[in-house]
């Protein structure tokens, strides 16, 4: 085995580990916290991949802004200390999950399984920032200016919600 591949080896482990703490955790805030260990697994991997550029994208933007804002939103609707613990889960409820959790599964193992990833798909080199801003920012085929301007939206929309909960309280 490269280093290569027990870098990445650590890395998914590192990621699957914090994300499995994320979601069966019953403090928010832990949560968060492991979704931010998550946010830099997948950095990590991006500059193993040589893509320095959405690396530092997904620190910068993920990694630090959005998991700020998870955290400033569970602070701003937070009544008291004791209420950051989530409900007890009904047993159907639990059950779907379960469920759902194993369809995704299979999924995701089915897709993997059934197509052959070449290596040298993979050996683009990196682009150069114009070329990147030019597909995010244009509006022709394949070009994300929707998206994003969609994302933005979102985010402004959760602002507001927040401090509209908190004023209320």
């Amino acid at each position: 085995m490269t280093l290569d591949g027990i870098v990445f080896t650590i890395l998914a482990v590192f990621m699957i580990v914090s994300a499995v703490l994320a979601v069966t955790t019953r403090r928010i805030l832990r949560a968060a916290t492991y979704l931010l260990f998550v946010l830099f697994g997948t950095a990590g991997i991006y500059f193993q991949l040589n893509y320095s550029f959405l690396g530092a994208v997904q620190l910068l933007i993920y990694a630090g802004g959005i998991t700020v804002l998870y955290v400033f939103s569970i602070l701003l609707t937070a009544g008291q200390q004791g209420e950051d613990r989530a409900g007890k889960l009904k047993r159907s409820k639990f059950l779907a999950g379960i469920l759902t959790t194993a369809a995704g599964l299979a999924i995701c193992l089915l897709i993997t399984l059934k197509n052959r990833f070449m290596p040298s798909l993979f050996d683009h080199g990196e682009l150069d920032v114009r070329t990147i801003g030019h597909a995010l920012m244009g509006v022709e085929k394949h070009q994300y200016i929707l998206p994003f301007e969609v994302i933005s939206l979102l985010l402004l929309a959760c602002i507001v919600g927040v401090i509209l909960i908190a004023r209320k309280r």
